[in-house]
C-alpha cells in the first residue's frame, strides 16, 4: 500500500511538472527570435518582409493545426499527442538553427505545429488530471508560459554575442525543455490508466450560426487585432528601440520587459472583469494604455520614453490578451457557445496575427523609418478599442 501511495505521489508530482514544462515550451521558440531578427536577416540575407515570415509562419501554423489537435488527441490520447507535438517542436527548432533559408522556414512552420499542438490541448490534459483544481492549474501554466517567454527574449542577445555561441545556439538551446518534456510525458504515457479523455468541442468552418453573430465578429476581431499588435510587438520592437541608438543586448531584456511588467494585468484583468456587467471601461484603459505607448514610441527616442513606452504596451498586450480570453466565456451562454466562440476567434486571430509581422516589415522596407509602421500599430489600436467596446456590452453571442 505505502509503495502504491509512493508511486502515486510520484505520478501527480510529474503530471503538475510535465504540465508546466509544457507551457515552458509553448512561447520561447517565438519570443527568442524577435531580438536576434536582425541578426538571422543579415546573416542569411532576407529582406525585412520576409525575416517577419519567422515569426508569422507559426501563427499560420496555429490557424491550421488548432482543429485537428482535438481530433488527434481523441484518437491516440492526449499524452501520446502531446509527446508528439513535443516532438515536431524539437524537430522545428533543430532545422531552423542551421543557417540556410530554407531550413530557417521549414524549421519555423514545425515548430508552430508542434506548439499548436500542445496548445490545444493542454487545457483538456488540466481538465481531466484536475478537475477540482482547473483555475488554480491554468493560473500555474499561463504564469509558467508568461515567464519562460519573457526570459527567452532577455537571453537571446547573451547567448547569441554574450557568450559568442552566435544565433543558432540562442535559438536551439530551446531544445533543452522540449527534451525533458518528451521524457517525461512518455513516462506519464505508460502510467496513464485513464481510458476516457475529456470531451472538447470545437467549432468548424461550416458552423455558420456563430459566423452570422455581430457580437462574436466583435469578439473575433478584438482578439485578433490584439495579437496583431502582440506579435508585431514582439517581432520588431527590439528593432525599433536598436534603431532609436539602444544596443541589441538592451533591445532584448526591453522585450523582457515588456512581457514581465504585464504578467499582474493578465492575472488581474480577467479578476477585475468578472465583477462588471460590462467591461468597456477596461477596453478604453488598455487602449489608452497603447496608443500611449506607441505614440511615445513615435515622438520620443529618449531612454526614458521608450522605458515609459515599453511599460504601457506591456500592460495593453497582457491586459487585452486576458480580456479576449475572458470575453470567450463571458459572451457565451454555456459551453458549447464558448467552445465555438473559442474557434471562430482563434482562427480569425492566428490568421491576423499571421499577417502582422511581414506587413510591418514590409512597411519598413518600402519607408526606411518606423514612423509608418508604428502609425499603423497606433490605427490598429484604435479599431482593438472600437471592437473592444462592442465585445464589453454585457450580451451573448446567440441571443
Amino acid at each position: 500500500m505505502a509503495a502504491t501511495d509512493n508511486q502515486k505521489k510520484i505520478y501527480n508530482f510529474l503530471l503538475i511538472a510535465g504540465i508546466i514544462i509544457v507551457a515552458f515550451n509553448l512561447r520561447p521558440a517565438i519570443t527568442s527570435v524577435g531580438p536576434l531578427i536582425g541578426i538571422i536577416r543579415d546573416d542569411v540575407g532576407l529582406s525585412n518582409w520576409s525575416v517577419g515570415i519567422l515569426t508569422s509562419l507559426p501563427l499560420v501554423a496555429f490557424a491550421v493545426m488548432s482543429p485537428v489537435a482535438p481530433k488527434l488527441g481523441n484518437k491516440f490520447s492526449n499524452e501520446r499527442t502531446l509527446i508528439a507535438g513535443l516532438i515536431l517542436l524539437l524537430f522545428g527548432i533543430t532545422v531552423r538553427s542551421f543557417p540556410f533559408a530554407a531550413l530557417l522556414f521549414i524549421g519555423t512552420l514545425f515548430v508552430g505545429l508542434g506548439i499548436a499542438i500542445c496548445n490545444v490541448l493542454l487545457p483538456g490534459v488540466v481538465k481531466e488530471k484536475f478537475p477540482t483544481k482547473v483555475a488554480l492549474m491554468t493560473s500555474v501554466y499561463s504564469t509558467a508560459m508568461g515567464i519562460f517567454a519573457a526570459t527567452a527574449s532577455g537571453l537571446s542577445i547573451p547567448f547569441a554575442r554574450g557568450l559568442n555561441m552566435g544565433w543558432q545556439f540562442a535559438l536551439i538551446i530551446w531544445t533543452v525543455p522540449t527534451i525533458v518534456g518528451i521524457i517525461i510525458w512518455m513516462y506519464l504515457s505508460k502510467k496513464n490508466k485513464a481510458d476516457n479523455d475529456v470531451e472538447m468541442q470545437y467549432v468548424t468552418v461550416s458552423d455558420n450560426r456563430m459566423w452570422k453573430s455581430p457580437l462574436a465578429w466583435q469578439v473575433a476581431c478584438f482578439m485578433g487585432l490584439q495579437s496583431f499588435m502582440f506579435y508585431v510587438t514582439i517581432s520588431w520592437l527590439p528593432e525599433i528601440l536598436h534603431d532609436y541608438g539602444v544596443s541589441m543586448g538592451t533591445a532584448g531584456w526591453m522585450l523582457s520587459f515588456m512581457q514581465f511588467i504585464g504578467l499582474p494585468a493578465s492575472f488581474f484583468v480577467p479578476m477585475i472583469a468578472g465583477r462588471f456587467n460590462s467591461q468597456r471601461g477596461i477596453v478604453l484603459v488598455m487602449t489608452t494604455c497603447a496608443l500611449g505607448g506607441y505614440g511615445g514610441l513615435l515622438i520620443g527616442e529618449s531612454y526614458a520614453v521608450m522605458v515609459i513606452s515599453t511599460i504601457l504596451i506591456g500592460i495593453t498586450l497582457s491586459g487585452t490578451f486576458a480580456l479576449a480570453l475572458a470575453f470567450l466565456g463571458m459572451r457565451a451562454r454555456n459551453s458549447r457557445q464558448a467552445a465555438e466562440l473559442s474557434g471562430m476567434a482563434q482562427s480569425l486571430g492566428y490568421t491576423l496575427a499571421a499577417v502582422g509581422p511581414v506587413f510591418i516589415g514590409y512597411l519598413y522596407d518600402v519607408t526606411h523609418v518606423w514612423t509608418v509602421p508604428l502609425l499603423t500599430l497606433i490605427g490598429v489600436a484604435l479599431l482593438v478599442m472600437v471592437f473592444g467596446m462592442g465585445a464589453g456590452r454585457n450580451r451573448y453571442v446567440l441571443d
